[in-house]
C-alpha cells in the first residue's frame, strides 16, 4: 500500500513545507509546522476549497461609487445580558459571526448557554451545537444554571455537512458552535483541529452566515500563550473577536472585544461567577479597588478607559531592597514600559531605583495596556520608596514621555467625572486635561512635568 504524502503545516499562519523547520518560513513563528496528510489534487467534486464549493453563494455586482450606495445602520438584537450587549456594540446582528476564545473552564459555554436562552424568551429560535459534550451534559449545566424549561435547541454534532443541513431545515435566527476546532467536513481527510480542518469549516460557515442572515458564534480553543488555536485568518474572517479574560480561581471574568466590526474595539464587560452562572458587574471599579480601611504607602488610583467606559484601577507598588542584579517585575502592565518609567523618574525627578527591586500590580487580574497609566505608576513607585502614603481619595492619570513631560490622555473629562462620581476628592492631571469648569468635589492639579508632580503630591501627602 502506498504511503500517503504528508506536509508540514503552520498553526499560526497556515503556511506548508514540504518538510519539518524549526521556523515557519511564512511567518517566522517558532515550533508550529504540524505534519499533515496532504490533500488530493483533484479532491471531491464539493471540495470546499474548489471554485465550485463558492458557487451560487455571492452574486455578481456592478462596480458602484460609494455615494450611490444607500448606507444603513445595521439591526442590533440585545441578548438580554447588559454586558455582553456592551461588549457586542448594542446585541448580536443579523448575519454577523462572532468568535470567541478563553482558556479551558472560563465560561465560555456557561455565558453562550445563557444568552441563547435570554434570546430564545424574547422570540428568535436558536440552535446550540455543542462537539465537545452531549445533549444530556449541556441540558445538565442548564439545570445547574437555573434556565427552567429552556427551549434552546441542542444539536450534538461534529460533522460540518450535518449542521449546515439541520440549519437549513431548522433556520435558526442565532447558531453557536461549540467549538470550532472540534468540527470537520468528510470533504477533507486530514483531522478535526487542524489548520485544513478549521480554516474551511469556519470559512464554510461564515458564508452560510452572510447569505442566510443567521447570526452565528464559533468557539475558538487557545494556545499555551492566549492566543486562539488555528490560523490567523480564522480572526480575520469574523465580523467580531472576543477574548475571556481573568484567573479562573477568581471569581470575576472579563470579556474583551479585540476586533468588532459593528462595535468600538477595546470595550470591555465584566462578570462575576456565581452558581446560578455568569452574571454582570454594574460598578465595575469597586472589584479593582482594594478596600483600605487606611491610606497604605504604594498605592494610587488610576482612571483608565477600556473602550467607552472609564474604570478606576489600583495600581500597587513595591520597592524593596534589591540584591546585586535588581528585579523589574510587572502584572498587568507592560514590563517594558515599567523600566522606561523608572528611567524617566530617576533622570527627571530625582528618584533612583537602580538598586531596588521593584514590583508592580494592577489589582483585580486587568491588564492596562493604554500609556494614561504613567503617572499612576510613578507616583506608586515613589509613595513605596519613600514610605508615603498618597491622600486618601487620590487618583492620577497621564502619559510620560522620555523628557519627563505629561502628555494628556483622550477623553480626560468623562474619566474626571467617574472619579467624582464614586466620591475621590483630590486630582493630577495632565494640563490639557484640566476641565475648563470646576467638578464638584474635585481638586484638580494640572501638572505639564514629572517634577511638578512629584512636588504636588509632596505637598499635600
Amino acid at each position: 500500500m502506498a504511503k500517503e504524502k504528508t506536509t508540514f503545516t503552520c498553526n499560526a499562519c497556515g503556511g506548508t513545507c514540504p518538510r519539518w523547520l524549526g521556523k515557519c518560513p511564512s511567518c517566522g513563528a517558532w515550533n508550529s509546522l504540524i505534519e499533515t496528510v496532504a490533500e488530493s489534487a483533484s479532491g471531491g467534486k464539493n471540495r470546499l476549497s474548489q471554485p465550485q464549493g463558492y458557487a451560487g453563494l455571492a452574486n455578481a455586482q456592478p462596480v458602484t461609487p460609494l455615494s450611490a450606495i444607500e448606507a444603513q445602520d445595521v439591526a442590533r438584537t440585545p441578548s438580554g445580558i447588559e454586558e455582553l450587549d456592551r461588549v457586542l456594540g448594542g446585541g448580536v446582528v443579523e448575519g454577523g459571526v462572532v468568535l470567541i476564545g478563553g482558556d479551558p473552564g472560563i465560561g465560555k459555554s456557561t455565558l453562550l448557554l445563557q444568552a441563547m436562552d435570554a434570546l430564545h424568551r424574547i422570540g428568535l429560535p436558536t440552535l446550540y451545537v455543542t462537539g465537545e459534550e452531549s445533549g444530556a451534559q449541556v441540558a445538565l449545566r442548564s439545570r445547574r444554571l437555573g434556565l427552567d424549561n429552556s427551549q434552546v435547541n441542542v444539536l450534538a454534532e461534529i460533522q460540518l455537512e450535518k449542521i449546515l443541513a439541520t440549519v437549513e431545515a431548522t433556520q435558526p435566527a442565532v447558531v453557536v458552535v461549540d467549538s470550532i476546532q472540534t468540527v470537520y467536513s468528510d470533504q477533507l481527510s486530514s483531522a478535526p483541529g487542524s489548520v485544513a480542518q478549521v480554516r474551511e469549516c469556519a470559512a464554510h460557515l461564515t458564508r452560510a452566515a452572510k447569505t442566510t442572515g443567521i447570526t452565528i458564534i464559533l468557539v475558538g480553543h487557545v494556545t499555551k500563550d492566549g492566543a486562539l488555536a488555528g490560523p490567523r485568518v480564522l480572526e480575520h474572517m469574523v465580523d467580531t473577536v472576543l477574548y475571556f479574560e481573568g484567573d479562573t480561581h477568581s471569581n470575576f471574568r472579563l470579556v474583551r472585544a479585540i476586533k468588532n466590526r459593528f462595535g468600538a474595539v477595546n470595550e470591555i464587560g465584566v462578570f462575576a461567577m456565581t452558581e446560578k452562572g455568569l452574571k454582570g458587574v454594574t460598578n465595575p471599579s469597586a472589584i479593582f479597588l482594594s478596600q483600605h480601611s487606611e491610606p497604605v504607602p504604594g498605592s494610587c488610583v488610576l482612571v483608565t478607559l477600556e473602550g467607552t467606559r472609564p474604570l478606576l484601577v489600583e495600581i500597587q507598588a513595591l520597592v524593596d531592597q534589591g540584591g546585586p542584579q535588581a528585579r523589574r517585575l510587572s502584572v498587568g502592565l507592560d514590563k517594558d514600559r515599567l523600566a522606561m518609567l523608572l528611567a524617566v523618574l530617576n533622570r527627571h525627578a530625582g528618584v533612583a531605583c537602580a538598586d531596588q527591586d521593584v514590583f508592580v500590580n494592577a489589582v483585580g487580574g486587568v491588564r492596562i495596556n493604554e500609556p494614561a497609566a504613567d503617572l499612576a505608576v510613578m507616583l506608586a513607585i515613589t509613595s513605596s520608596l519613600r514610605g508615603k502614603a498618597l491622600p486618601k481619595g487620590f487618583i492620577a492619570f497621564g502619559e510620560v514621555g522620555l523628557a519627563g513631560e505629561v502628555r494628556p490622555a483622550p477623553r480626560g473629562q468623562e474619566r474626571l467625572k467617574e472619579a467624582a462620581k464614586l466620591g475621590f476628592t483630590v486630582a493630577v492631571v495632565p494640563k490639557a486635561n484640566a476641565p475648563k469648569k470646576a467638578i464638584p468635589g474635585l481638586t484638580i492639579h494640572a501638572v505639564e512635568r514629572v517634577d511638578e508632580a512629584m512636588n504636588i503630591v509632596r505637598g499635600i501627602a
